[in-house]
């Protein structure tokens, strides 16, 4: 067992979520669940910068109840007036991948609330960097209402059938519990944390073995490094 987000204080918490708010309120109650156990917890939100949806509806929450929100949005995006207006630090990128890309990079922990396509995107980004050792730090999956249930049997589907290890699936959470959340641990990667290689959706099409080789070998220009947990950050001062 490795790393999880018991005993580890002001951490940077990056949850991904729907620009929608979906068709039960109680998604609705999970972001706000979510974000006051964020704030009560100390901890700063970083997220896609929004102010629609669950988005808002997370980014409000944790505002309201006096703590930290860095948001993180391409200019297109900032020019259709859907930044939220009043968050602690605003970083405006060019891109999504580089707002994907620096959302990685500033969190030390990785949930996603229920959403659509984009979100899924995103947190499985970090799922694959885990797989091969790139990325320590949990990812979980809040599994409001049994949202996630499929892709979690889905997961299971890829283990049954050789594309993934029954080790790497044990280390997402699916869960709604936040002291199950802030008390798990997941697994430790065998590899050094150090600046990343080889993207996920190159490295997941070659074996693990020759994945974990190959990361030492290929320059990328874009993959963020990621480091253990840590407590301060250039952007959540």
């Amino acid at each position: 067992m490795g790393n999880g987000l018991s005993g580890k204080s002001r951490m940077n918490i990056t949850v991904y979520c729907g620009a929608s708010l979906g068709n039960d309120s109680a998604y609705q109650a999970a972001a706000k669940k979510l974000g006051k156990w964020i704030a009560d917890s100390q901890h700063t939100l970083v997220y896609g910068g929004g102010k629609l949806g669950l988005m808002g509806v997370v980014a409000d929450t944790v505002l309201a109840h006096q703590s930290k929100v860095i948001g993180i949005i391409p200019q297109f995006l900032q020019d259709r007036e859907v930044l939220h207006p009043n968050l602690t630090k605003t970083v405006i990128v060019e891109s999504m991948s580089e707002r994907k890309n620096k959302m990685v990079e500033l969190g030390d922990a990785y949930i996603a609330l229920p959403g659509g396509p984009g979100t899924l995107e995103e947190i499985a980004e970090v799922i694959s960097w885990a797989r091969i050792g790139k990325n320590n730090n949990p990812c979980i999956l809040f599994n409001e209402k049994g949202y996630f249930d499929s892709l979690k049997s889905f997961f299971s589907h890829m283990v049954k059938e050789g594309f993934f290890t029954q080790r790497d699936f044990e280390k997402i959470l699916f869960s709604n519990d936040l002291q199950e959340i802030e008390t798990s641990h997941q697994g430790t990667p065998k590899l050094p944390i150090t600046d990343a290689s080889v993207s996920p959706a190159s490295a997941l099409t070659m074996s693990h073995d020759n994945a974990l080789r190959t990361t030492q070998a290929l320059p990328s220009k874009n993959a963020p490094p990621f480091r253990h947990f840590r407590h301060t950050h250039p952007l959540s001062a």
